[in-house]
């Protein structure tokens, strides 16, 4: 299935091998404990819908999902060129904020298509410590015009693991990864004057009651 996505030649080589015990070591170095992973579709595509509060979150993510996953990253991130090589070629798609992005859309378009799971967070940035922020519509847009099924994702503790400021993350932490069940939207389903905010705003919904799930 994952051949099929439209990613670089380094990209492919360091999202597949050596992986699950990566990620293993991943887990057991930051204290990642998961609830839910039976709830992640045997088979893609999908979106993945987290909150976000760290920049420790992605490779969170990742570490978690047993299939390789694509992200939604700023395009700030991607002027540093040593940061942007790296994003590039692990998979990530530079989105501009405060505005429709047409071509990341698109990118985000092909890869579903492709068979690729993606992540995405709502919130368009991170929010503060235990906090939570409007999400962006843009999510519900990708989630309407693609079709695919939306898994909403809490994540805890990764802004103590690696808070606004810290260059690297602390070992030995405790974050907490719970997975809901897949979500389905369509269009046609739904009456509100603002689709594609409603979508953003059902999913974020839920996020929020993964959180409160583990407190």
């Amino acid at each position: 299935m994952y051949n099929k996505c439209p990613t670089s030649f380094l990209a492919w080589y360091f999202i597949r091998p050596f992986c699950p015990l990566f990620k293993r070591l991943f887990r057991l170095i930051f204290g990642i404990k998961v609830k839910g992973a039976d709830n992640i579709p045997e088979e893609g595509p999908f979106i993945i819908a987290s909150n976000h509060r760290s920049y420790i979150d992605p490779p969170v993510i990742a570490s978690v999902f047993p299939e390789p996953v694509f992200f939604v990253a700023k395009e700030e991130l991607f002027r540093n060129p040593l940061a942007g090589f790296i994003l590039k070629h692990l998979a990530a798609i530079p989105i501009r904020r405060g505005g429709l992005d047409k071509e990341a859309l698109k990118m985000s378009l092909n890869i579903l298509k492709g068979g690729c799971s993606l992540c995405i967070f709502p919130e368009g940035t991170r929010a503060g410590k235990g906090a939570f922020l409007k999400p962006k519509p843009g999510v519900g847009m990708l989630v309407l015009k693609s079709g695919v099924k939306v898994l909403p994702v809490y994540l805890g503790g990764t802004d103590d693991v690696m808070p606004r400021g810290s260059l690297l993350p602390k070992p030995f932490g405790d974050i907490k990864v719970v997975i809901g069940k897949p979500l389905e939207y369509k269009k046609d389903n739904i009456s509100a004057i603002d689709p594609y905010e409603y979508v953003a705003e059902d999913i974020m919904k839920h996020i929020k009651e993964l959180a409160e799930s583990v407190r």
